[in-house]
């Protein structure tokens, strides 16, 4: 099997970056000497870049899953932690980046490009880089963020100036080793060539390559024989030379209808826009500069053949030439032809000013808050989203096991307005509130009754606030309580009712104020 692959889903991720650390300097008579505890180290980035050494994505195919390296952890005494090694991985020169839904992320062409394909996480902040004058020792350190990770297409599409169209067993391989010092596999049978070959012609003073690329046949377009897998390779080629059969055998064909056959299926072939001119176009590949090439002029019947169609073909306005693989008559003319269109396709990207759209300079807005609430509904109960790059990051830095960090992540959401937007869209204490999309963290939302732990006497690595969360009932116990309370006036009212039917209740309140006014009378001495 041929060892060449153009077309790779690659599965990439960045690393994770080192979660930052606790630490407390200690040194003889300096007990709490202060934090000290060092940054994480960020995660290492994955980048695909363009190598004049490598030619296929076949590397790719039988290892398509790549991960950078992590970063390290902090450690006390300041130190932070080593950060990942950027993952280098070389691709062909002509590589295009896309998404599985099609979409063009890079076109790398040149040697050097570079995308990067998924990068790395942030290591996270020590306790000595969360101290401040208020916070004066910070009991818990940020967490590292796992990098970004996506699947990728990479397509190969060739650097070439000119590409060699036509059916199989035309002749292009032959004559791609005739004018070049490519030597392509060459046979007496149809579908010799199964990868596209490459060859660099010099003619004159100018030098360009020349691509052959798996024949077309009739169909091509709706999966018949190579189809139009290898077209993508031709895509950025400034013209097309139609290499037409002379001395085939088959009573059935003839250069002129392979000719036409050939036009129809290039016209189907739809150019994407992973390759545009200088003025951001893209032109079709049946309305590209042409050359017809009628090869096998050395054998009698192709010479006759060649002089029958020639009249025809200079009649619709191509330039005919008339050539041999075998002997190299014709080739030499063919060159300079050739040369003459790449030199001008070359002399108007160079004179044409590139079409450059403006740059778009769009500063936030004053009322814009960083984060949007949006408002779900799960099991018949209210459910508060909050979406927005900033709390995700915050979420996903905090160690939930430790206390003051809960508190932290607490102040720092109450400062930046969720709190008082989960009130304004109608959020009740007790309600269901998830930070990020599916995978995003799940709270049963109370509002910070009292900010800045910082200020609150308590142990390193605690916050009384939270503690106090522990201790509040949830929504279900908070539920029995009221209908126990409810419950517990009913069976009081009955039992007042069933002592007022009993007699038990025999005078009225305003006979016991006379009562009661009387003896206060007696008390004091007055017999009136």
């Amino acid at each position: 099997m041929a060892s060449f692959v153009d077309r790779v889903v690659l599965h990439v991720s960045g690393g994770t970056g080192g979660h930052g650390c606790v630490s407390v300097k200690r040194e003889k008579f300096k007990p709490l000497g202060g934090p000290d505890g060092g940054n994480g180290g960020n995660g290492g980035d994955v980048i695909l870049r363009v190598s004049a050494q490598t030619t296929t994505l076949l590397d790719y195919h039988h290892a398509p899953h790549r991960h950078a390296t992590n970063g390290g952890p902090g450690m006390g005494d300041w130190r932070g932690g080593k950060n990942g090694e950027t993952l280098i991985l070389p691709v062909p020169d002509g590589t295009v980046v896309k998404t599985k839904d099609g979409e063009v992320l890079a076109d790398l062409v040149g040697e050097g490009t570079e995308y990067i394909a998924a990068a790395g996480g942030q290591g996270g902040l020590g306790n000595a880089s969360l101290s401040s004058q208020k916070r004066r020792a910070p009991g818990f350190a940020l967490l590292g963020i796992e990098g970004e990770s996506s699947d990728v297409v990479l397509e190969l599409k060739s650097i070439a100036d000119i590409a060699l169209v036509g059916f199989p067993s035309a002749g292009k391989s032959s004559l791609i080793a005739a004018m070049s010092a490519a030597r392509p596999k060459i046979a007496d049978y149809p579908f010799t060539t199964l990868i596209p070959n490459l060859g660099v012609v010099q003619a004159g003073e100018v030098r360009f390559t020349i691509a052959d690329v798996p024949g077309l046949i009739e169909g091509a377009s709706e999966g018949k024989g190579l189809g139009h897998n290898f077209l993508r390779h031709v895509e950025r080629c400034a013209a097309l030379v139609h290499v037409l059969d002379c001395g085939t055998l088959e009573s059935d064909r003839d250069p002129l209808s392979d000719l036409a056959i050939i036009e129809a299926e290039l016209e189907k072939y739809a150019v994407d826009m992973s390759y545009a001119g200088v003025d951001g176009e893209v032109v079709p590949l049946n309305e590209r500069p042409k050359l017809v090439v009628l090869n096998k002029v050395d054998l009698p019947d192709g010479k006759d053949m060649a002089e029958f169609v020639r009249p025809d073909l200079e009649a619709r306005g191509y330039r005919v030439f008339e050539v041999s693989a075998t002997s190299h008559e014709g080739l030499r003319q063919l060159g300079f032809a050739m040369a003459e269109i790449v030199k001008a396709a070359r002399d108007a990207v160079q004179t044409a000013p590139p079409k450059v759209a403006p740059p778009v300079l769009r500063p936030r807005a004053v009322n814009e808050s960083g984060f949007k609430i949006r408002r779900e509904e799960k099991n018949l109960e209210p459910l508060f989203r909050v979406l927005g790059e900033k709390p995700v990051r915050w979420v996903k830095q905090t160690d939930f096991t430790n206390e003051e960090a809960i508190g932290y992540l607490a102040d720092r959401l109450a400062k930046l307005g969720v709190e008082t937007e989960l009130f304004k869209v109608g959020a009740k204490p007790g309600d269901t509130v998830v930070i990020g999309e599916d995978d995003g963290v799940v709270f049963d939302w109370e509002p910070t009754m009292m900010a800045g732990a910082e200020l609150l006497a308590t142990p390193r690595g605690t916050d009384i606030r939270v503690a106090d969360i522990g201790d509040r009932p949830t929504r279900s116990q908070k539920r029995d309580e009221q209908i126990e309370r409810r419950d517990a006036k009913a069976a009081a009212r009955a039992e007042l009712e069933a002592e007022r039917k009993a007699g038990i209740w025999t005078e009225s309140v305003s006979g016991r104020r006379a009562q009661a006014v009387k003896e206060s009378h007696l008390d004091s001495g007055d017999d009136d």
